[in-house]
């Protein structure tokens, strides 16, 4: 019986490994290679191989070292739900340094459908201008997607770039950006003002793009825009996008202004293309603000619904979010259709145009929290101002929802815990107290064991341990959130630290696993079973 199941063993074994194949790329690998252990390939040969030689279920992997260039991926798999992997060899450190003579726009291009990048660095390293002016500028972003469906982009860090951190544009539908860093992106324009955005995401197909779990801040223009410039679109191309469990904070700040944390648009004159069927879950949307001085004043918006009248926003689900910013924190500019519950608002007033007010019918506005300046906190342009009991009453909205005066805001300190999904016992982490003081986080509802050692880093200076320990009985860990060394984008003097009321940690444990049963997997116990 044995014997029989041995044959049928290793001929399994044998398709299995025929049908995975492992490719290997070095900093000084050849196009000559064969993309073997022995005979690496450079990485351009490697991102460049047709579906014959790399295709679903295989994996190439990235050893340690800085890969200069400007890299081209036409790499893509033809099997139905099997992915190609890109991802670095054993852990090892990986940058894609973008800062070289190419003719691509950005450090890493993508044309091709169910590939995994993940786990590393893309970015300009060295000496480069931030400023258009300067003769010797140049644009370049961090990743430029333009085509093949069901793309993954994980834990990837992309910064530092002269330009758009990632864009991932309308042929690219089912893609999914999950666990990413994506900061201090962008240049400062002629006309003085921020570009760069962190992250330009659109999708033409009827699959759903997902953006989860990601920090994006600090990039010189908005950080998450869902949106196209075009103005006189043929067909829908910004839709079924779902944004959730983001931090997202300061967008602007490089250059000394705040903008959009989120943008949901199009500038489409011929009302054809309308951002439609977009999800805004969970997420932390957060500028500077000095919440004991009760300020408000200036521009800071965290999210903007709509931009022309020809093309409102349609079918919007603005749900659970932290939407913190200055005068006006939300706007609501043109928005046909929405639902926007469970928000908690800091800001000036709820701008609104009045045009807008139209479409009420179509909104549904409850359990909402509002702190305002005044108690009027909905400013419709050119027309009044509405008190929450008379925005009740006028468009039946907002029902069961709350206003308080600025001064009275506060919130429970953690605002997101998130496990990383790709990385076990590693976790996101949003931190608000009016003061700056320690926050307690409580870690009891997770699978972390007592005496796992953890180490904790503010994300805007990354490379550095803010703090470690090992997890007592109570599974409770203090962040203090004062004593952050800020780290500027690389050639700007103009930048500031976030305040401390607010931060945004990762938290990784290391599991002492003396203290639990390791439990054998069923192809370890088949094994077993046969004498192995």
């Amino acid at each position: 019986m044995k014997q029989h199941l041995l044959h049928i063993f290793f001929g399994l074994l044998s398709v299995w490994s025929f049908a995975q194949n492992e490719f290997h790329v070095t900093t000084n690998g050849k196009p000559s290679g064969n993309g073997t252990l022995q005979n690496p390939w450079d990485l351009q040969t490697a991102l460049s191989q047709k579906p014959e030689v790399i295709n679903g279920d295989d994996t190439i992997w990235l050893h340690g070292g800085i890969y200069n260039g400007r890299f081209l991926s036409t790499i893509k798999s033809t099997k139905e739900g099997k992915f190609i992997t890109v991802a670095p060899y054993q852990q090892q450190k990986v940058t894609l340094n973008g800062n070289a003579e190419s003719t691509n726009p950005a450090v890493l291009n993508v044309r091709g459908g169910q590939v995994i990048f993940r786990d590393f660095e893309i970015t300009w390293l060295g000496s480069f201008s931030r400023d258009e002016k300067d003769i010797n500028f140049k644009v370049g972003g961090g990743i430029n997607h333009t085509s093949g469906e069901d793309c993954r982009f994980y834990n990837l860090v992309i910064h530092n770039n002269p330009g758009l951190g990632i864009g991932s544009w309308k042929q690219t539908g089912g893609t999914i950006i999950e666990n990413c860093f994506i900061y201090h992106n962008g240049y400062v324009a002629k006309d003085g003002k921020g570009r760069g955005e962190g992250m330009y995401v659109q999708n033409a197909s009827d699959k759903t793009r997902i953006i989860r779990n990601n920090i994006i801040f600090g990039n010189y223009y908005k950080a998450v825009e869902v949106w196209s410039a075009g103005r006189n679109a043929t067909f829908d191309f910004v839709k079924n996008i779902i944004l959730q469990d983001n931090i997202i904070f300061n967008s602007g700040l490089p250059t000394g202004n705040y903008y959009d944390n989120i943008i949901i648009a199009t500038d489409d004159r011929n009302g054809t293309n309308r951002a439609k069927n977009i999800q805004v879950l969970n997420n932390v949307l957060y500028h500077n603000t000095d919440y004991l001085a009760n300020q408000v004043n200036g521009d800071g918006p965290s999210l903007t619904l709509g931009y022309v009248d020809n093309s409102p926003v349609e079918d919007i689900m603005v749900k659970d979010n932290f939407i913190l910013g200055r005068n006006n924190a939300l706007r609501l500019l043109h928005v046909n259709s929405m639902t926007f519950t469970g928000n908690k608002i800091y800001g000036g007033y709820v701008f609104l145009n009045a045009n807008e007010m139209q479409y009420t019918k179509n909104w549904k506005m409850d359990n909402n929290h509002y702190y305002s300046k005044k108690a009027t906190p909905f400013r419709v342009n050119n027309d009044k101002n509405y008190k929450l009991q008379d925005w009740n009453k006028t468009f039946d909205l907002d029902n069961k929802s709350k206003w308080n005066k600025h001064s009275e805001f506060d919130l429970q300190p953690v605002l997101i815990l998130k496990e990383r999904s790709q990385q076990p016992n590693s976790f996101n982490l949003a931190l608000f107290d009016k003061e700056g003081k320690e926050v307690m986080v409580d870690f009891s509802k997770y699978h972390i064991l007592k005496g796992s050692s953890y180490r904790i880093y503010d994300v805007e200076n990354r490379t550095e341990v803010l703090a470690s320990g090992v997890l007592g009985e109570d599974k409770k860990i203090k962040v203090a959130m004062d004593n952050v060394k800020f780290v500027k984008p690389l050639h700007n003097d103009k930048a500031e630290k976030t305040l401390s009321n607010f931060g945004a940690y990762i938290i990784e444990f290391e599991t002492n696993s003396t203290s639990s049963v390791v439990e054998l997997s069923a192809f370890e116990r088949f094994l077993k079973w046969l004498g192995f």
